[in-house]
């Protein structure tokens, strides 16, 4: 049996808000709400993001910015602060710290602008001590030299590794030994696995399923018959931790993707939002029919004038589930897109494709298409 891998999940915690409050000296107890003019509570634009004090009113990625303004105002009215994204900023401070997260991971791998998996298996030597002593040290280099905090989560492979840097968060580290899973699935909620979106938890719900080591106790042939096969025989990889530790820094080339140009550019972001949401559902559709999932969301937004800029963002395992991406593509949405800017074309990309052999042809037909 092969020695486990030593996967490494960083996360930059509340990233936007914490680039804008340290370079603008704000105030973290304060709530802070990135995105468009919210006009006194009559703005047509979204949040793009907002620091963990705005999050204790319920504000979150995607809401209305008129919404977010009702249950928590600004100036004159109550005490938040209402900015638009400083998209140079945060790219700066992110090639800083995957720079220093860079460094020990034999194997490293960008997921997006603000979080990272590292392959550190190597450089501790297959030490699981020495693996929480390096995210300490590299938790520490952030916070000193960026001014940032982030979170860590270690495990034998990245969905684990993801799992585990949601776990004591901000400023939190968590390991997940190989042989304490049945310890760690034990009563944790169903929500709390990557990819198993709020449609797949009422349906187990349903049937009075609601934490993994339930799902698992029902066995694959029963849970198939509730979910169907793929995604029994997928939680049962995840409960035995036998999903994938491999890291890559290089991104498929083979991707389906699909784009809508509107007939007049487009200022209010929540009609482009709702034409983003059913392309994905249409692209996550095409994924199925020829039996392919992805790892990679790619949001495609294209301006007045032709500006055109793509964001993306990677999941620790290849889905076909359209709660997953179109989740994905609506925060990728808000946290990129520049306010007050109209808009001329929407698109998503399904990216880093897990295919059979037996479909390939399928699938190579469909690119071609493209």
């Amino acid at each position: 049996m092969s020695t486990p891998r030593i996967i490494v999940h960083c996360d930059l915690d509340a990233f936007y808000a914490a680039v804008e409050t340290l370079h603008h000296g704000f105030d973290d107890k304060i709530p802070l709400i990135i995105g468009s003019d919210p006009e006194n509570g009559r703005g047509r634009g979204i949040v793009s993001t907002c620091n963990y004090a705005a999050r204790k009113y319920g504000i979150r990625s995607a809401m209305a910015i008129s919404e977010a303004w009702r249950r928590c105002p600004g100036a004159p009215y109550g005490t938040a602060i209402y900015i638009r994204g400083s998209r140079g900023l945060y790219s700066r401070a992110s090639r800083k710290v995957m720079k220093i997260l860079k460094q020990p991971a034999e194997f490293f791998e960008q997921a997006s602008i603000d979080e990272a998996y590292l392959d550190v298996t190597t450089y501790v030597g297959g030490d699981w001590d020495a693996a929480v002593a390096l995210c300490r040290d590299l938790q520490s280099s952030i916070i000193k030299e960026i001014g940032l905090s982030a979170s860590f989560g270690i495990a034998s492979n990245r969905i684990l590794a993801k799992m585990a840097s949601e776990i004591n968060k901000p400023k939190g580290i968590f390991r997940i030994l190989p042989d304490e899973l049945s310890d760690f699935f034990e009563g944790r909620d169903v929500r709390d696995v990557p990819g198993i979106g709020k449609k797949r938890a009422t349906q187990l719900h349903e049937w009075g399923i609601t934490t993994v080591d339930e799902m698992y106790a029902y066995g694959e042939l029963s849970l198939a018959r509730i979910t169907g096969e793929r995604f029994a025989a997928w939680i049962i990889r995840v409960y035995e931790g036998r999903t994938s530790s491999e890291i890559s820094p290089l991104r498929s080339r083979k991707s389906i993707g699909k784009e809508h140009t509107f007939n007049y550019d487009r200022e209010n972001y929540q009609i482009v939002l709702e034409n983003l949401l059913s392309i994905v559902r249409r692209v996550m559709k095409s994924a199925r029919e020829v039996g392919v999932s992805g790892r990679l969301a790619e949001v495609k937004i294209r301006y007045t004038g032709f500006e055109t800029h793509t964001h993306g963002r990677s999941i620790p395992v290849s889905m076909d589930d359209d709660e997953v991406f179109t989740s994905l593509a609506e925060k990728l949405f808000a946290n990129n897109v520049q306010p007050d800017k109209k808009i001329r074309l929407i698109g998503f990309r399904l990216g880093n494709l897990d295919t059979p052999k037996t479909k390939q042809t399928r699938l190579l037909a469909i690119l071609e298409e493209e």
